[in-house]
């Protein structure tokens, strides 16, 4: 993978300026900023959830060995 320098990366930024324009790259910036956001949210409600289900899973297994009969 190429390398990209400070002339490529200025060449892509007057791309970007001359496709979408100046008055919708805030618009368009804002909504970027958003959207990871939201992703990075999902992630973390995921990531709760799992440690829900895998403690729940462990109080019922500890619950099951209690009440097992001991040799």
């Amino acid at each position: 993978m190429p390398n990209l320098g400070g002339p490529e990366l200025i060449i892509i930024a007057l791309v970007i300026l001359l496709l979408f324009g100046a008055t919708r790259l805030p618009k368009l910036g804002r909504s970027l900023g958003q959207s990871i956001s939201g992703f990075k949210k999902g992630l973390r409600e995921d990531d709760d959830e799992i440690v829900e289900v895998v403690n729940a899973d462990d109080l019922r297994m500890d619950a099951t060995a209690s009440d097992a009969p001991s040799r």
